[in-house]
Order: C-alpha cells, then sequence, then structure tokens
C-alpha cells in the first residue's frame, strides 16, 4: 500500500503525518480506459493485455495445441464461455512467476466459472488455485459457505466482505504473486490475502478437496486459466504485469 505524507507546523514543531491511501485506491483505475486497451500510463507500468477484444491469439486449450474450436468465443469485446458448449478450460501459453493480473467478468444467473492460477498442466487436470467466479445467489455450489463463493481462494479460504455485483453486471478482480504472498480483490478491495506454505493455508488445504495434492500451496511457473464450467461467462480487459 502506498502512503502519503503531509507536515504540519505546531509552536514551532514540524509534525509528519503519515496517511495511508484506502484500500480502493491500491487498484489501478480503469474507469477512464476502455476495455481492452492500455494507457500511456498503464504501458509505463509495465501491463500487458492477454485479451485485445478481437481474438484469441496467446491463448490455447488446457492440454491441447490450439484453442478449443467450439465453447469460447469472442463476441462484443469479451471472451464468452457458451453454456453446456464444451471447449473445456483455456490457458495462457505464456507463464509467469510473480505477476499482477487483473480481469473484468460478468456471469449469468445461476453460473459458475472460476480463475486459476498455480496449475501444473503436466498433472493432467487443471487443479489449482482457484480464483472463485460464480453467482453467490443461485448457484447451489455457493450454498456451502464463503469458501465457495465470489473471490474466495475455492474451497480452501473465504473472502471478507466481498463487494459482489449481482449476475449480469461487471465484476473487475485482481490477483496478486510476489514472492510466497497472495492477495484476492474484487471491485477495488482487497478481500483475501495468504501466504504459500503458510501454516494457515496448509490447515486450510487439509480440510479441502486439495489435502491430497502435494503441488497445491506451492509456488512454481504458470498460466492462467479460464474454467469451462459449461456455463455462460464473459471475461474481458484481461491485462498482466510481471513483478
Amino acid at each position: 500500500m502506498k502512503m502519503s505524507s503531509t507536515v504540519l507546523r505546531r509552536g514551532g514543531a514540524v509534525i509528519l503525518v503519515l496517511a495511508a491511501l484506502s484500500a480502493t485506491g491500491c487498484v489501478s483505475n480503469r474507469s477512464n480506459l476502455a476495455p481492452n486497451t492500455l494507457g500511456a500510463r498503464e504501458h509505463r507500468e509495465g501491463w500487458k493485455l492477454l485479451f485485445d477484444g478481437k481474438t484469441t491469439e496467446g491463448w490455447r486449450g488446457f492440454g491441447k495445441p490450439a484453442f478449443p474450436e467450439k465453447g469460447w468465443v469472442v463476441e462484443d469485446g469479451w471472451l464468452r464461455h457458451v453454456p453446456k458448449a464444451g471447449g473445456g478450460d483455456v490457458i495462457t501459453r505464456e507463464l509467469f512467476t510473480d505477476f499482477e493480473f487483473e480481469f473484468e467478468w460478468r456471469i449469468a444467473p445461476g453460473a459458475n466459472s472460476g480463475v486459476k492460477y498455480l496449475i501444473d498442466e503436466k498433472r493432467g487436470s487443471a487443479v489449482g488455485h482457484e480464483y472463485q467466479v460464480i453467482d453467490d445467489a443461485l448457484h447451489p455450489d455457493a450454498s456451502h459457505g464463503p469458501k465457495r463463493q465470489t473471490a474466495a481462494l475455492y474451497d480452501a479460504l473465504p473472502p471478507l466482505a466481498p463487494p459482489i455485483r449481482p449476475a449480469g453486471e461487471v465484476n473487475q478482480s485482481r490477483i496478486r504473486v510476489q514472492g510466497d504472498q497472495v492477495e484476492h480483490w474484487l471491485n477495488g478491495r482487497k478481500v483475501l490475502g495468504y501466504t504459500l506454505g503458510s501454516p494457515d493455508l496448509m490447515a486450510a488445504k487439509a480440510a479441502s478437496k486439495f489435502s491430497k495434492e502435494s503441488r497445491w500451496g506451492t509456488k512454481f511457473p504458470t498460466p492462467i486459466l479460464l474454467q469451462d464450467h459449461q456455463d455462460e461467462v464473459w471475461y474481458r480487459s484481461l491485462r498482466i504485469r510481471a513483478l
């Protein structure tokens, strides 16, 4: 978090006041940018687009050399998964280690999806850390509690008071991985933070469906994955920068 400083003079004394910017001020502001674009500031900060709103360049199917021929379509500047159309999960061709990844999404009523990272493609299935993307109000999986709701580390750690916008509305999310520290953000607010390899995370792992997954909770170069959960979901403004 950035800090701002103000010098106040009282009776000859100099008082340095440090004021932390609000948590919402820590997320990049896209309000003045068109979707799927970068401004001069973003270029200077090292951001790059993973989706241009027109093509699927830079993406392929999980475990496959090419992008799926069905299931995923580029439509009105969104990468959309067509419900029950197949296609499977899609991943970036590039791998990342320390990064900030931002994306916008909206989901159909009653739908479920997710964004995964720290996944090992050699394993054969897309097991990894998942930023949950779901309709909390209508999808039955969300009824199992906050560990399976929007912005959670799926089935492991719950988010704290996520400012979720309902199905059909656009949400902005962010995943930050730097060293062993990981953060989940939603609509300008940090809602979850954890430390890879920590006792707290390992305890959460032991109580989750990932308890027998040896690499879950560890760090290694990873693609970014968009999940095909058979439901309708839209993604855009997918962008990343190395840290």
